[in-house]
């Protein structure tokens, strides 16, 4: 089973608001094992990033102007998930994010060509009335995640594959 772990990171939380991709990270896994495969992008979001956004995640539009707008990257993106399960911390939020950039493009939705696993809605039926950030599941199953001072698409796939 080809399964990849992805994370994104965005300029706010509401597509519809005309919010878009930063960073797209993803770490491959073939019978629950890293393959060494992972696909990373930084990307030009072409607007302004919320402040609160930036917090978060630290990058800058002055950075993320010299990098590719997604649908420079899109179809090196879906050739990566072709196929695969997709498992994501919070799902809604990032494939919302991912469908909001691919409809942009003319492309298909996430759901029209992979499956998709929900690692927040297992956690909270794993672990009812606790708390199940990433951070939380990482000190929880014993996982170092002292490099991880600001969420970084990349850094947030590795740690839930984890």
């Amino acid at each position: 089973m080809r399964q990849v772990v992805l994370d994104t990171e965005t300029t706010g939380l509401e597509p519809g608001r005309g919010h878009r991709l930063v960073e797209i990270g993803c770490i491959e896994l073939c019978e629950r094992r890293r393959t060494g495969r992972r696909f990373q992008r930084y990307l030009n979001p072409e607007r302004e990033i919320d402040q609160g956004a930036l917090e978060v995640h630290g990058l800058s539009l002055e950075f993320l102007r010299e990098h590719p707008r997604f649908a420079e990257v899109a179809d090196e993106f879906l050739a990566f998930i072709a196929g695969a399960e997709l498992v994501i911390h919070n799902a809604p939020f990032d494939v919302a994010f991912l469908d909001a950039e691919l409809v942009r493009t003319g492309r298909p939705r996430v759901s029209d060509i992979c499956a998709v696993t929900d690692t927040l809605a297992m956690a909270r039926e794993l672990h009812p009335g606790r708390k199940n950030s990433l951070d939380a599941l990482c000190e929880r199953y014993c996982v170092d995640h002292s490099r991880r001072t600001l969420h970084g698409a990349l850094l947030d796939a590795q740690l839930l594959a984890d």
